[in-house]
């Protein structure tokens, strides 16, 4: 089993905006430190080994919080549910800090039971 460390993630302001989930030319570094500032997990830890251990990006490259990358996040076919060897312990955490996130930082979010 893999151990994913998680972490929460870094942002200036919010968007609604459309999500495309990032790659990482899409941000103005290279420094992997800062974007995985923008992600929740990653396979090796913060900073990562490489740009291909992180996951669940919720973060835009922009460095707002995306209300769409959340949804993805939580029941998206690249979300949560995906990651394999992920224990069910973590995947309860991640869904919770998922959940706190959107519903902190967006009206009538309602994400959650």
């Amino acid at each position: 089993m893999t151990d994913y460390e998680m972490h929460e993630p870094e942002f200036s302001g919010t968007t609604t905006e459309e999500w495309e989930e990032p790659q990482l030319e899409d941000f103005d570094t290279d420094d992997l430190g800062e974007v995985a500032d923008h992600f929740i997990l990653s396979s090796s830890g913060f900073p990562p080994e490489n740009f291909t251990d992180l996951k669940l990006p919720v973060v835009d490259p922009d460095g707002d919080l995306n209300k769409n990358a959340l949804q993805t996040a939580k029941s998206g076919g690249h979300g949560v549910g995906a990651v394999e060897d992920l224990d069910d312990d973590k995947r309860d955490d991640i869904e919770d800090m998922i959940d706190d996130l959107a519903n902190e930082h967006f009206e009538e979010a309602d994400f959650g039971d």
